[in-house]
């Protein structure tokens, strides 16, 4: 049995805010599965904070990743975010600070210093979780044979997406990959062969 994939990322949307001589920095968290995700997420930061001076971010989705300063001196917003991103482990997450300036000079130290406490704040506030892959299935049974089958998905460790009641029962699932063999094989010897499940795709998931 092979090694299962996981990714580690942020469980939901977080804030949090720090202030520093007079200077207000409010940090922005949450998983994203696109850079399109990330970017729509950065804009509307943007305009909520259109009145901010700054408003720094960094996101990582697979092994892509960006940040940007937005006007503060370089290196001072962007990379440390990222920095904070890349040494806790997580992926697939974006997290933007805003920086309401309070007339106080922070110098670069301190402007890393911040935006990285920022940052990590939010991300603390989002919570973090581990994510496997699971394969997604589909399969068409009779009404004969569901109430069986739907007794054994929760003990098989399925994840039931959708279930229609039509000329036959329609059923959407996911499985975690380590499982799914002997889950489509259980299925086929359950209905006698009368079940043909079908792999439609993968995803990450929580596993439970």
């Amino acid at each position: 049995m092979g090694e299962i994939e996981r990714r580690v990322t942020l469980a939901g949307e977080g804030t949090a805010t720090i202030v520093e001589k007079k200077s207000e920095f409010i940090g922005y968290a949450g998983p994203v599965k696109s850079e399109r995700e990330a970017e729509e997420f950065v804009r509307a930061i943007r305009k909520k904070h259109a009145d901010a001076r700054h408003n720094v971010y960094a996101y990582v989705i697979g092994n892509t990743a960006r940040c940007s300063d937005d006007g503060e001196p370089q290196g001072t917003g962007g990379v440390p975010v990222l920095e904070v991103i890349r040494k806790s482990g997580f992926t697939d997450a974006v997290i933007v600070v805003t920086r309401y300036f309070g007339g106080i000079l922070l110098g670069a130290g301190g402007l890393v210093r911040v935006y990285s406490a920022a940052a990590r704040a939010a991300a603390d506030a989002a919570g973090i979780v581990t994510m496997e892959r699971y394969d997604e299935i589909a399969f068409v049974c009779g009404y004969g044979d569901y109430p069986r089958i739907e007794r054994d998905l929760s003990r098989l460790g399925a994840m039931v997406d959708g279930v229609e009641f039509v000329e036959q029962v329609r059923v959407r699932l996911a499985i975690r990959t380590d499982r799914t063999d002997a889950f489509l094989t259980h299925l086929r010897d359950l209905t006698g062969g009368r079940v043909v499940p079908e792999r439609t795709g993968t995803r990450f998931d929580v596993f439970r």
